[in-house]
């Protein structure tokens, strides 16, 4: 793979400036947007009173832990606009949520927030090794979903050229791919496994294509499919990091020349990791749930949203700022079988060791009489789809899960393209156990 270490005069100063530095400009902007939070959301003036805070409590960044969380439920509770801090005409764009599970969550976003997140989203790209001048496949949907547009407009602030083909036409992206030759794209890794899936159905060899860089996000993936990626491709596989809620994809990012966590970029967002049980904060390094506080938000200021998502605090490498550990997993993905704590990602590593698996799965949860049980569907590869290597491939998995994760599953194995496919975030769980 090529080497893409950035050039000197790439990054932002920020990116290479002190600890001392960034954390003088966190208090600044974190005491700013509290007070603007304060002043013109009724949510947080109401929030903050009720626990006995205002802005001017904040005397150094550890005193951010005297201040209420926010939740999804908040956003949910306060629908449609109700959290937002300026009035409606000065927003000029929305997005939210599918509202799937629910009512959606609604997210705003003033003249000022959009530029703040083209730069990080900028930002990121360069971090992953975009240059300005690459051509940029963007596969992340367009619409309400925040992943398309955030990475569109990054993408056209580092001089990128846009290629907005969204998610779906599988066929359609390998042919764009094909004729357009672009250098980076950006999907949801998921997806890419089905963008691979047709460049074998062609007889096309990944190897030869134009891309040299992925920028993989919007849902946990594992190191072990990073492999997978970069190997079929000879391509970089970076990591990128975002929510709705918080801005979008673009807060945090691997740097493509280590690949070791995600830098956050703490000049726009406050990370703490907390007890997800307690609520009080870690110490770096670490694991629990993982915190945001906005600091430069106008539309919609977050303080202290609680993410679910999992991972610890890191010193910085090839940035200043902290990095976290890659997510594998968020609290309210966990699943609980006897007992036990199971995540899809470590399923996803197990399939990736079988070779007679591919990368394709979905976990089904069932009631087995009182008890709860859980069949992994899963496919089998064409070199291995006649029955005897498929019964062999799903003893081989049941014995990986057992061993590691320590679970007994039902392994079902399919045909060759007989697992559930994405065209955007990966549905891994389909709870179909009946309420006893």
């Amino acid at each position: 793979m090529d080497d893409l270490s950035p050039r000197p005069g790439d990054l932002d100063p920020i990116e290479t400036a002190s600890r001392d530095e960034i954390a003088a400009l966190q208090f600044h902007r974190m005491k700013r947007s509290l007070r603007h939070a304060y002043a013109n959301s009724p949510f947080y003036k109401q929030r903050f009173d009720e626990h006995g805070v205002t802005p001017d409590d904040l005397m150094t960044l550890a005193d951010l832990a005297k201040f209420p969380f926010t939740t999804k439920a908040d956003l949910r509770d306060t629908y449609p606009f109700g959290m937002f801090a300026v009035p409606q005409r000065d927003l000029v764009r929305v997005h939210g949520s599918s509202g799937t599970t629910g009512k959606p969550t609604v997210v705003g976003y003033t003249k000022h927030d959009i530029d703040v997140w083209a730069d990080v989203m900028a930002r990121s790209i360069r971090a992953s090794g975009g240059r300005p001048g690459d051509m940029l496949h963007n596969a992340y949907g367009y619409g309400l979903f925040t992943g398309g547009l955030g990475a569109h407009y990054g993408a056209e602030r580092l001089g990128c050229t846009v290629v907005p083909i969204s998610g779906g036409m599988t066929e359609r992206q390998v042919t764009l791919i094909d004729d357009f030759k672009p250098r980076i794209i950006m999907v949801t890794p998921s997806y890419m496994l089905s963008v691979l899936d047709e460049y074998n159905r062609r007889g096309l060899d990944p190897r030869a294509s134009s891309l040299k860089v992925g920028i993989f996000g919007a849902e946990p993936w594992t190191n072990a499919m990073r492999r997978e990626i970069e190997e079929a491709f000879d391509m970089h596989a970076v990591d990128i990091y975002g929510l709705s809620e918080i801005m979008g994809p673009g807060v945090a990012n691997e740097c493509v020349e280590t690949k070791d966590g995600l830098h956050i970029w703490e000049d726009h967002f406050y990370p703490e990791i907390i007890d997800p049980e307690t609520g009080a904060v870690l110490p770096d390094g670490e694991l629990g749930e993982l915190v945001f506080t906005t600091l430069t938000k106008e539309g919609l200021p977050m303080v202290r949203y609680r993410t679910r998502d999992l991972t610890r605090l890191l010193p910085g490498t090839a940035r200043s700022m902290r990095r976290m550990e890659k997510i594998t997993g968020r609290s309210d993905d966990m699943i609980i079988l006897r007992g036990v704590n199971v995540f899809p990602t470590q399923i996803e590593e197990q399939i990736l060791k079988c070779a007679g698996l591919a990368p394709h799965f979905q976990i089904e949860l069932l009631n087995t009489g009182r008890m709860d049980s859980m069949c992994v569907h899963v496919e089998a590869t064409m070199a291995a789809a006649e029955s005897a290597a498929r019964e062999a491939s799903a003893k081989e998995l049941a014995h990986h899960i057992k061993s590691v994760v320590g679970v007994s599953t039902k392994i079902t194995v399919h045909d060759p393209g007989g697992a559930a496919r994405s065209e955007g975030k990966a549905k891994r769980v389909v709870d179909n156990r009946t309420k006893l």
